[in-house]
């Protein structure tokens, strides 16, 4: 495929806002999960952003303010973000920059709070409740189209923990297609009780903080977080720096259950040989694999299996979860993100809270962070129902 340039990108999570916060957090090993203390929730550790609540919204309609909405102003406020993107609108024209975004929650904690609040007697919501601008999937690209001034197509992905992953394929086919001529590519995904008792149904919430690739690794932390690119083709503007080139996508769906994933790992092996295949890479090409890890019993040893099949034992991986928790369908922009900073910096972070690697795996997953150069790194997203997406990322 041909390469996109990435000429601007922001990242907010638990370990910090911005990519230079991020950097410093990751080399630090320094993690952003905390006891659960949300909603009256007290099972398990948290990635929790500080002060969401405190963030009031400006030059957006009445209405979009939930958590979600507030990440993701938050986020687009670092880094220069905002000045990027108005760089770009002044060249290409708001109407010809689209926004494409991935959330798999969406406002959803407005809904709940709303329907605590319901009036016994009518049965309405409050007057105050705005669906369509909070729990609404549409909410978060209407919102973020509004506090840019852009004017271009939008489209709300939900693809589960795939999603803002997806997001970025989205994108390059509305490129490809000629609807638009840069993409503010990205999501969030905020903390809700839908998700934090949820997984606790499931049996999947560690009541410590989450171990990826550990042998006695117990289940996910929930996480929240936010991020965005500017997607551009390479050379469109002669005067954008380029952060970082997207060279490679791969995207399955194995629907092998609704919630566990395929032990024989058919689609992130598929997902991952797709990748390669498009950025016409070897496996020996990547530098170093961005695991999903959720810290999950069978979700980390399905991805040892695939990353064996596909790279062997050679090629460096890790999950980053243990710094920010699983941020669900906001995990593929903010590992997108973590991949740019790291090849920026020139590193690779073990896992954190490792204190004995899975001796059942067979892919070379680094429990300590190591210094050295890294040119390409695949960025790896499966999520619930099966669905699957690999991103490689190159350095400049």
């Amino acid at each position: 495929m041909k390469p996109l340039a990435i000429t601007a990108g922001t990242v907010l999570s638990a370990i910090g806002h911005g990519l230079e916060a991020t950097e410093q957090a990751l080399l630090a090993r320094r993690s952003g999960l905390t006891p659960c203390d949300f909603a009256g929730i007290r099972t398990g550790f948290i990635g929790r952003v500080p002060d969401v609540e405190k963030h009031g919204l400006e030059g957006v309609p009445t209405g979009f303010t939930c958590r979600n909405n507030q990440l993701a102003d938050m986020a687009c406020m670092g880094g220069g973000f905002v000045q990027a993107v108005q760089a770009a609108r002044a060249f290409y024209g708001a109407g010809r920059i689209a926004v494409v975004l991935g959330t798999s929650t969406s406002g959803i904690l407005s809904a709940e709070e709303a329907y605590r609040a319901v009036d016994p007697i009518s049965g309405y919501p409050p007057e105050g409740f705005d669906q369509a601008r909070t729990q609404d999937l549409f909410s978060l690209p209407r919102f973020l189209a509004a506090r840019l001034g852009l004017e271009g197509p939008l489209l709300s992905v939900s693809n589960a923990c795939a999603s803002s992953s997806r997001a970025f394929v989205d994108a390059r086919h509305w490129l490809e297609a000629g609807l638009c001529d840069a993409v503010v590519v990205g999501g969030a995904d905020s903390l809700c009780q839908m998700t934090l008792r949820g997984f606790a149904s499931l049996g999947l919430v560690s009541p410590e903080p989450t171990r990826p690739c550990d042998a006695g690794r117990s289940g996910i932390s929930v996480g929240e977080g936010a991020g965005f690119a500017l997607l551009e083709r390479e050379g469109a503007r002669p005067d954008a720096t380029v952060m970082a080139r997207w060279v490679g996508y791969g995207v399955s769906s194995d629907g092998h259950h609704m919630s566990s994933p395929d032990p024989q790992a058919r689609g992130a092996v598929a997902a991952m040989r797709e990748a390669l295949e498009r950025a016409g890479l070897g496996a020996h090409q990547i530098d170093y694999i961005n695991l999903h890890g959720t810290g999950t019993s069978v979700n980390d040893a399905m991805e040892d299996h695939a990353v064996q099949a596909v790279f062997g034992p050679e090629v460096a991986c890790s999950s980053t979860k243990g710094w920010t928790g699983h941020t669900l369908g906001a995990s593929g922009i903010i590992e997108a993100m973590f991949a740019v900073v790291m090849m920026r910096a020139g590193f690779a972070p073990g896992c954190l809270h490792v204190t004995r690697l899975d001796p059942a795996f067979g892919s070379r997953v680094l429990t300590q962070t190591v210094h050295m150069p890294l040119r390409r790194v695949m960025s790896n997203a499966f999520g619930f129902g099966g669905t699957n997406c690999s991103l490689i990322f190159e350095a400049v």
